[in-house]
């Protein structure tokens, strides 16, 4: 659709361009070899040949080569059928790099609606893609032989160490996916180096779209939008795994109980009749219980873990009970006088 209203104008507009220049060309041929007056001649050349500059400006960026001998060809259709599809795909992943547009009306209505309606399914397919491609992954990983003991984690390492070694995995990931990229893009564009393609990359990653670097061989266009909407769908498949990860820990978050989750609530109770919100207090104390504790992996049994997790559970429902009591005391004196502050202080065990 987008070839078959913008065509036309493009090539009325290429025919415009090329007698523009002609025109100037011939005039300024005819200031230099007709004028007679030779006080006036470096002026009126002066006048022409800017003149002539202009329209040559014009017609390179128009898409004509400079070339008398072949009058003025143009260099390559802006609307070909793959350049056409290299723009829809732009604008339906919102990257807009800007180097074709649409200049009649019909096809920039055309383009708002088709904007409008297709950006959304676009977004939706990509978000589709990144779980499925998050799903092959966790089976993948699933079906890997266990880590050699060297390339473990040490028992301490809590749940922060973990998100920052995901976090490099993805970026590492993603910087090898434009580093591939931009080996392939530096295989046809033969004036592009390597980071000229890695910058392109990285730009059209993001869906910034400057458009200051663009490819301009028409015949590789198709891979490139499909190596767009793959890189895209990679980034939503990163962020998928992520959420997942979160998932699992709100799951877990969901699933405590226990005479520490009935304590909890009782302090929930208790610092609410004292004017005290806990509802933070106790997210944070769940997030200890579940996230930042990790099980211990040793080789003393599973008796030996449940011991240790008791004793855990203990001293936590100890520091809980504390903290309930000094609620209460606080809650019982500021009838008596001005209500006073009341410093909790949570200690994470990493045992």
């Amino acid at each position: 659709v987008f070839r078959e209203l913008e065509l036309p104008a493009e090539r009325a507009r290429v025919v415009e361009l090329r007698d523009i220049v002609r025109e100037k060309r011939h005039n300024f041929l005819t200031a230099v070899t007709n004028n007679t007056d030779v006080r006036n001649l470096e002026r009126l050349v002066s006048m022409e040949l800017a003149k002539y500059e202009i329209s040559v400006q014009e017609a390179v960026q128009g898409g004509l080569v400079i070339s008398v001998d072949d009058d003025f060809p143009a260099d390559e259709e802006k609307w070909s059928v793959m350049q056409a599809v290299f723009f829809s795909s732009t604008v339906l992943t919102t990257i807009g790099y800007g180097n074709i547009v649409p200049v009649t009306t019909s096809g920039r209505i055309f383009c708002m609606c088709f904007a409008l309606i297709g950006i959304p399914l676009t977004l939706t397919v990509i978000a589709d893609m990144g779980v499925l491609f998050a799903t092959a992954v966790s089976t993948i990983a699933k079906s890997l032989p266990p880590m050699p003991k060297w390339c473990k984690p040490k028992k301490d390492a809590d749940f922060s160490s973990k998100r920052w070694l995901y976090a490099l995995s993805a970026v590492a990931f993603l910087a090898f996916y434009l580093a591939a990229g931009a080996a392939l893009l530096i295989q046809w564009e033969e004036d592009w180096t390597f980071f000229d393609g890695f910058y392109f990359c990285f730009i059209t990653m993001t869906t910034i779209g400057f458009g200051d670097i663009v490819p301009e061989k028409p015949n590789y266009m198709l891979l490139c939008t499909l190596y767009i909407l793959v890189g895209l769908a990679l980034t939503s498949t990163i962020i998928e795994l992520v959420r997942r990860q979160y998932a699992q820990s709100w799951q877990q978050l969901q699933a405590l109980s226990g005479p520490l989750a009935d304590t909890l609530r009782r302090l929930g109770a208790s610092g609410g009749a004292g004017g005290i919100d806990v509802s933070a207090l106790q997210n944070d104390l769940k997030r200890v219980l579940t996230v930042s504790m990790p099980r211990r992996h040793g080789f003393s049994g599973p008796s030996s873990d449940r011991k240790d997790d008791d004793q855990e559970m203990a001293a936590l429902e100890a520091i809980t009970n504390a903290i309930l009591q000094e609620v209460k005391e606080a809650a019982h004196q500021a009838h008596k006088q001005h209500p006073k502050v009341v410093q909790i202080v949570i200690y994470e065990s990493s045992v």
